[in-house]
């Protein structure tokens, strides 16, 4: 229950965040007990490369204290959406912080957005959405993979998000998100292998005020689709990106100070001597050898308010008409 809400100290069945080295996170559960393979109730003990650590002691301690392992030391911290990305179970590929804080921004989340996600995969964005909406509004949620469904309904049990999440087994693509979200998301975002078949269905979910879309996807080619789709049905402002995290090395650097006085002076016969070359030391930025490789492009849109969208087909009439964009697709 630790991830609805801070607190200080550490009670049972709490998931606790254990940090070790900056390479070796780990996120365990703060209760005494385990039930093993063989069905025994056995004493619960995490192993790590700095040895083992009784999960019982945990419980009564502060957050953020430094706790003893049998051969070194390391700290429990507090979940966060941040953290829980760093060490979740992976079941399918998941998005990581810089993507998922451009998605909150471009999005628009308040404390009371209605939010609809596909897919959920192993729910790392999801956590981020639901912290962002919470406490009055709520992020529904749909995989069209039953077991990973029911695991994210239990993951969300756990941490205490079950008031502001539903997860739902459904095919978006070809049955839509369902009668009782018509007209009721503020925000709708898309990570599915053909999001362009997903449109049309965002299109009725959005509220007749209007409200914003993302779509994730890592080919271009997927991108060109969905945008064509998503000018047909009257969607703004559409805009594709990709976030790269670059880090500069801060350094000190000797640069040389160019000397004019040969310009002020005339050229003397003969060069009495040269004279050492005078340096400046500058603190500087500088980029690293190797840049990031590609990680997804983000495509966002704005669907404007109902009665500003006959306008805008209106605008948009010569436009490729909507047969010719599922052919395209197709």
């Amino acid at each position: 229950m630790s991830f609805n809400g801070y607190r200080d100290v550490i009670k049972e069945g709490d998931s606790v965040i254990l940090y070790l080295t900056i390479t070796q996170i780990y996120s365990i559960k703060a209760q005494s007990k385990i039930i093993n393979k063989k069905g025994i109730l056995v004493d619960n003990v995490f192993q790590t490369n700095y040895g083992a650590l009784k999960c019982v002691d945990l419980i009564g301690k502060y957050f953020g204290t430094k706790v003893m392992l049998s051969k070194g030391w390391g700290y429990v911290l507090q979940p966060t959406p941040e953290l829980w990305t760093i060490t979740l179970p992976h079941r399918t590929q998941i998005i990581y912080t810089p993507d998922i804080s451009m998605i909150v921004l471009q999005l628009e989340l308040t404390p009371d957005s209605i939010v609809i996600e596909s897919g959920t995969g192993s729910g790392s964005l999801s956590h981020a959405l639901i912290r962002a909406v919470k406490p009055h509004g709520h992020l529904y949620t749909f995989d069209f993979h039953e077991d990973r469904v029911k695991t994210a309904t239990e993951e969300f049990s756990n941490h205490g998000f079950s008031e502001y999440v539903t997860v739902q087994h459904r095919d978006v693509c070809e049955n839509g998100f369902g009668g009782h979200l018509d007209g009721k998301a503020d925000a709708v975002f898309l990570d599915l292998p053909h999001p362009w078949f997903a449109i049309s269905h965002a299109l009725k979910s959005i509220k007749t005020s209007g409200g914003r879309l993302c779509s994730f996807s890592p080919c271009i080619e997927q991108v060109q689709k969905s945008c064509l789709v998503l000018l047909k049905l009257g969607f703004q402002e559409i805009q594709t990106m990709e976030v790269l995290q670059t880090q500069f090395s801060v350094q000190q650097r000797s640069i040389p100070i160019i000397n004019l006085d040969f310009v002020k002076t005339e050229k003397k016969g003969t060069e009495e001597g040269k004279k050492e070359r005078e340096t400046s030391k500058v603190v500087a930025s500088v980029p690293p050898l190797n840049l990031p490789g590609h990680t997804g492009y983000l495509t966002f849109a704005t669907l404007p308010p109902v009665w500003a969208r006959g306008l805008q087909r209106t605008l948009n009439e010569d436009d490729m008409s909507l047969e010719e964009c599922d052919t395209f697709c197709n």
